[in-house]
C-alpha cells in the first residue's frame, strides 16, 4: 500500500480562469484530504474539465494558487492511449522514459493489469478494447508512476451500464488497496454518488 500523505494533498485558493475573455474558473477555494474521494458534479461547461487540468498543469490560470502535496496522475476523458503501443508498452513507456528498468516496469504493469482485471489484455492494440477495458488501462497507465493523487475527467463518458459498474468498482479497489487522494469530473451524478466520499457541483465556473 502507499504511504499516506497526512497533509493536504490539494489545496486551492482564490483561483480564477480566464478563456478567450470568459471567465471559466471564478475565485475557487478549495481542500482535498487524503484518502478523500471528491466529485467534481456540474453541467458541460461548468469548469469541472478545467479546473482538473489546472490541478495537473496542463493549463495555466491567471489568478489565485494551487498546493499540491506530491504528484498527480490524470486519466483523460478519451483515455489517450497509444494506438500503435500494446497495452503493455503503453504502461511501461512513461516510466522507462523517466529511467525505471524496463523489468522493473514490466512486472509493475503485468501487477497493475491483473489487480484491475485485465492481465490477458498485455499483448493486445487498444482498438481491440472495450471501453471499459480502456479505462482500465488507462487508470492502471495513471498508477504506474505511483501519484497520491489521481484525477479522472469523466471516467465513465461514453460506457454502457455494465462498463460503468466496472469503474466504479475498479475505482473502489484502487481506493482500498492503494489509499490515494481521488478527484472525479463527471456531470453522472448517480455515478459520483456510488463512489465519491464528498461532492462539489460546479456552475459557470463557480462552486455551488
Amino acid at each position: 500500500m502507499k504511504e499516506k500523505y497526512n497533509t493536504i494533498p490539494v489545496k486551492i485558493t482564490d483561483l480564477s480562469k480566464i478563456f478567450n475573455g470568459i471567465k471559466v474558473l471564478t475565485d475557487i477555494n478549495l481542500e482535498v484530504h487524503a484518502d478523500e474521494i471528491l466529485g467534481l458534479s456540474g453541467p458541460s461547461g461548468s469548469g469541472k474539465s478545467t479546473l482538473l487540468r489546472c490541478i495537473q498543469g496542463l493549463e495555466k490560470w491567471d489568478s489565485g494558487t494551487i498546493d499540491k502535496n506530491g504528484t498527480s496522475g490524470f486519466v483523460f476523458q478519451d483515455f489517450q492511449l497509444f494506438p500503435h503501443k500494446t497495452v503493455l508498452e503503453n504502461l511501461t513507456y512513461a516510466p522507462i522514459v523517466n529511467g525505471k528498468t524496463e523489468e522493473s516496469c514490466i512486472t509493475k504493469a503485468n501487477t497493475l493489469l491483473k489487480a484491475l482485471g485485465i492481465a490477458e489484455k498485455a499483448d493486445s492494440l487498444p482498438q481491440t478494447l472495450s471501453g471499459g477495458q480502456k479505462q482500465r488501462v488507462a487508470l492502471a497507465r495513471s498508477l504506474m508512476l505511483d501519484p497520491n493523487i489521481l484525477l479522472c475527467d469523466e471516467p465513465t463518458s461514453g460506457l454502457d451500464m455494465d462498463s460503468t459498474a466496472d469503474v466504479v468498482t475498479v475505482l473502489k479497489q484502487v481506493r482500498d488497496t492503494i489509499g490515494i487522494c481521488m478527484i472525479l469530473a463527471s456531470h453522472d451524478q448517480h455515478f459520483l454518488s456510488q463512489i465519491t466520499t464528498r461532492m462539489i457541483v460546479l456552475k459557470h465556473g463557480i462552486i455551488q
